[in-house]
């Protein structure tokens, strides 16, 4: 492994069906007022709201409430969030439900005593925290963005046609994170792939990047592999819980930064795939599975030896007789095989995205310098048109 660096994830996990017990532990370190924040009220259909309130309740605690969080939370959201905050004076936030609700407590936590607009704060000059931060724990009912260990946070500005993510430091991680794989069985197979493929994409965004012989990759191969067979159990029966356990395990390491140590990681997969999300408002994880191939296509001559080592050590094809060429497109080959085995979004059409969007969306991709080839903009306009 090349370069210096530090390791440190200050997030304790609770994982099992049995982890909501340890939610009473976990309150008696934090003050009187709970900001509860959840999505569309599935977690009421389904009992879990009764249960986390009756344990708050036994707790002696105040509760306020932020419903309703979307998939892809909005800054008029976030402001309407730091407003209850304010009002309830929130001494922490208990998220319950998927990625997007734990991105937007986190983002709510680093902006109730903030006196700057945080979207121009946070998200346009990209400044850190120096105000109070809330602190805040996360109850996990979807597996896919691995928001429960880290400090990542996404915010949508439809008006500025603008998704942009933040990600924070120690402070802003969860003190804890409660992972029942239990609560991830409910949701329709459109979300559950959709977090598979953004659980694949989260290890590809630093897997490919680097040259060295990295032991985070090594690391990362071991995860898609298991992911890659969990998913096709949990497709077939969705109430596997080894399969739905597995996948839950892997999206937290996915990315709670300890597979890119020693890495300079690429995210540009991310980037196209958030700014076609501006526009369209489209499950994240599809609007990765639609931008990934066209791009990784692309790059895939910048980096070919790790691409022919992806073939190899992720899909198991022999490199017997093969040119490196021949290998890594056929590793390309074997993904998207296995994406459409999935069921997911091949085409950004597909989203909603259509061809006068191009340019909006190009102008709405950040380009990063981490991967094998850093784009200019008439090459994200060519990506994208290929992931029409």
């Amino acid at each position: 492994m090349l370069g210096n660096f530090s390791y440190h994830n200050p997030t304790k996990l609770y994982f099992g069906d049995d982890s909501l017990s340890f939610l009473k532990d976990e309150m008696k370190n934090y003050g009187q007022n709970i900001l509860l924040v959840y999505g569309g009220g599935s977690v009421k259909k389904n009992g879990l709201y009764d249960e986390i309130t009756a344990i708050l309740k036994e707790c002696g605690k105040t509760v306020a409430e932020v419903a309703g969080v979307m998939p892809n939370p909005t800054v008029e959201k976030l402001r309407e969030g730091v407003k209850i905050a304010r009002e309830s004076k929130a001494d922490f936030i208990l998220a319950v439900g998927g990625g997007s609700v734990c991105d937007y407590s986190k983002a709510v936590s680093v902006s109730v005593h903030c006196d700057d607009d945080p979207w121009e704060k946070y998200y346009i000059r990209f400044e850190e925290p120096d105000c109070e931060i809330v602190p805040v724990g996360c109850i996990l009912t979807m597996a896919g963005t691995g928001s429960e260990m880290n400090g990542g946070a996404v915010i949508t500005n439809h008006e500025q046609h603008l998704k942009i993510g933040h990600v924070f430091g120690d402070d802003v991680m969860p003190k804890f994170s409660i992972l029942n794989p239990k609560y991830t069985m409910t949701l329709p197979k459109y979300q559950m792939t959709a977090g598979i493929y953004d659980i694949m994409n989260h290890i590809c965004e630093q897997y490919f990047s680097g040259e060295d012989d990295n032991t985070s990759d090594y690391i990362s191969e071991g995860l898609m592999r298991s992911l890659i067979h969990s998913s096709r159990i949990a497709v077939n029966d969705p109430q596997d819980y080894e399969a739905r356990s597995n996948i839950m395990w892997t999206a937290t390491w996915a990315l709670n930064t300890l597979v890119s140590r020693g890495k300079s990681t690429d995210w540009m997969v991310h980037m196209l795939g958030q700014s076609v999300g501006a526009y369209t408002d489209a499950t994240h994880g599809m609007t990765l599975a639609a931008v990934s191939l066209p791009y990784y296509r692309y790059i895939m001559p910048y980096g070919l030896k790790k691409f022919a080592r992806f073939a190899s050590q992720v899909w198991g094809i022999s490199a017997e007789g093969k040119t490196d060429e021949q290998l890594a497109n056929e590793g390309l080959e074997a993904m998207e095989s296995w994406m459409k085995e999935l069921g997911l979004v091949m085409k950004i059409s597909e989203l909603g995205a259509t061809e006068d969007m191009i340019e909006g969306i190009a102008d709405g991709t950040i380009i990063l310098n981490g991967g094998y080839k850093v784009l200019d903009r008439d090459e994200v306009v060519e990506i994208l048109k290929a992931s029409m």
